[in-house]
């Protein structure tokens, strides 16, 4: 494309990373206790740093649990020389040339889950050269999210710990607490949803996550019998993909439904807007394609009154969420942390924006040391 006179950057390369974050100890959902998956011991992730003529730079990323980070890696390698000599600014169309360039294989999914580290390393360049934090280049609607922890409440984890997890969370300021649920015998569900209920006290903010293994029969009886405990919502409780199933679930319980953080475009969020599917809708930007995406994503929530609590990726959907108009959560994961220079605040219940430019973070000696390839173009 020829560079008109409005185009005063351009991009001059694109370095690519394949780190592996190793986990503490094994973490299993219900997933796992139903023989779909094994056990999650590690986290692959896409580093996207591009750097332009001007001096500019922007880091991204983009992750797999379990299988697929390699194969992220490898079509990001494929498709980043289609960036040299772009203007950064233009992100929607540099969106649409790397979803065309590599379109044989889908516009969603793996595909477009590679382009989106180079999506959010754009974004997040774009917000430094205005030396604001994302939030702010978006336009926040709040300084601070609510914020709710999930990574102390895995099925891997006997009930005490889950307790003793979720006392150190209170502790330190968090302001919901989130525990996995869909084991065969629900009856253990039940007594470990009622010991940190009990931990909690009436009113805390509680949220569980069946990880998609109830059938539609389950779904209905369990979550009748969860209403006594007063949930902010029950997440995945059925295929991520039964739109009317999660329709019809939304309509019969009193708690909310919450799902999407397994969908990977636009348009398979549309379907559960359309059908009315959930109260609280879960796009992953890093899942969908990236920032670009995601914002398509959060203004048919706007429209349909949805309330909004993001997948995963904290250190991008704080500023997301900052910037949605409905008084969104944001999911605590200290899992990342050793990979950047720097910690997010957590505050009174809620997760403090940062007065960084961009995004707030920078890759830590830890990543580095972590990567398996890099490449760059």
């Amino acid at each position: 494309m020829e560079r008109g006179e409005a185009s005063t950057d351009a991009i001059a390369s694109v370095t690519l990373s394949l780190v592996s974050l190793p986990l503490a100890a094994p973490i299993s959902d219900a997933k796992v206790l139903t023989g779909r998956q094994k056990p999650l011991t590690e986290i692959a992730f896409l580093f996207a740093e591009i750097r332009t003529e001007a001096g500019f730079e922007g880091v991204g990323y983009s992750y797999s649990k379990r299988a697929g980070g390699p194969a992220q890696y490898v079509h990001a390698k494929e498709i980043a020389p289609e960036l040299i000599g772009e203007d950064p600014n233009d992100i929607q169309r540099i969106w649409t040339k790397l979803v065309w360039a590599g379109a044989s294989v889908g516009r969603s999914g793996l595909s477009t889950q590679a382009i989106a580290a180079i999506d959010i390393a754009l974004w997040d360049l774009k917000a430094k050269r205005a030396q604001l934090p994302l939030a702010k280049l978006l336009g926040a609607h709040r300084d601070s999210v609510q914020c709710y922890n999930t990574s102390g409440g895995y099925l891997s984890m006997s009930i005490e710990q889950v307790v003793e997890n979720t006392r150190a969370s209170v502790e330190r300021g968090i302001g919901g607490i989130k525990i996995k649920v869909g084991q065969p015998d629900t009856n253990i569900d039940l007594q470990r949803v009622a010991a940190i209920r009990e931990q909690l006290g009436d009113g805390f903010p509680m949220m569980v996550d069946a990880n998609q293994q109830w059938n539609r029969s389950t779904a209905i009886r369990m979550g009748r019998k969860l209403e006594a405990f007063g949930l902010t919502w029950i997440e995945e409780p059925l295929d991520a993909y039964d739109a009317e199933g999660h329709a019809a679930l939304a309509a019969e319980l009193a708690t909310p439904i919450a799902t999407g953080e397994m969908l990977t475009s636009v348009a398979e969020h549309a379907e559960l807007v359309r059908h009315r599917s959930v109260d609280f809708l879960q796009p992953d930007a890093p899942r969908v394609g990236g920032i670009t995406p995601f914002l398509k994503i959060m203004a048919m929530g706007e429209q349909a009154k949805m309330r909004m609590a993001p997948h995963f990726a904290m250190e991008i959907h704080l500023h997301l969420a900052a910037a949605y108009e409905i008084d969104p959560w944001v999911e605590h994961f200290e899992w990342l942390e050793p990979m950047f220079n720097e910690r997010l605040e957590i505050r009174d219940g809620r997760m403090i924006v940062p007065n960084r430019p961009g995004l707030g973070f920078s890759l830590s000696e830890q990543a580095r040391a972590w990567t398996q390839e890099t490449v760059t173009v």
